[in-house]
This record gives C-alpha cells, sequence and structure tokens, in this order.
C-alpha cells in the first residue's frame, strides 16, 4: 500500500467534507478539538506516519493524528466533519481509525 496516497487522500476528502459543512451550516461557534486514533501503534500505516513526522503515540496506546485536516477554525464541528471524513478514507483502506472530539 502507498500510504502517502491513503493520507492524501484522507486529508483531502476531510477538507471536502469542512467545506460542503460549512457551506450547509456556516461556522458553528461551539469551540473543540477533533483527531483520529488509530488503536494499533505497530500497524504499517503507523510506521509510515511516525517516519513521516504524522501524528503521535496516543497517551494511552495506539496513535494519534491530531487534526488531521490542518483545520484553523475553532469550529468543533467542521473539525469533527473534517475528522470523521478522514477517517473513513483509512477505513476504506483496510486501516483500523474512528474519529474522535471533545469541546473546549
Amino acid at each position: 500500500m502507498d500510504f502517502k496516497v491513503i493520507y492524501e487522500q484522507a486529508v483531502l476528502a476531510g477538507r471536502i467534507a469542512e467545506q460542503q459543512y460549512f457551506e450547509k451550516y456556516g461556522e458553528p461557534m461551539y469551540c473543540g478539538f477533533a483527531w483520529a486514533e488509530i488503536p494499533n501503534g505497530r500497524s504499517p500505516f503507523v510506521n509510515w506516519c511516525r517516519k513521516n513526522n504524522v501524528g503521535r503515540k496516543h497517551w494511552s496506546k495506539g496513535w494519534s493524528i491530531w487534526n488531521p485536516t490542518g483545520n484553523g477554525t475553532q469550529s468543533m464541528d467542521l473539525k469533527e466533519a473534517g475528522c470523521e471524513a478522514f477517517v473513513e478514507v483509512l477505513r476504506n483502506h483496510g486501516i483500523d481509525a474512528w474519529a474522535c472530539s471533545r469541546a473546549d
């Protein structure tokens, strides 16, 4: 698998999802964060992430990619939409991952 291509597809999907959400709802002012978690910290994708400075070790286990689309707003809703799309692409390529978020 070409993890660079998968990662770039995931980021693009996330940014498109954020744009679509913004066009439909605007920018809700509920502040928060979103990130992707990958439970297997020894997977080939995580090894690629490590080598390419994508994400970091999760505090409990696995791997975490904070704000995977690089969204500069504080809107939790936009970040969640992007993160969910990002994770969906990873899952479609057989990478176990899920989207997480929390309010600020």
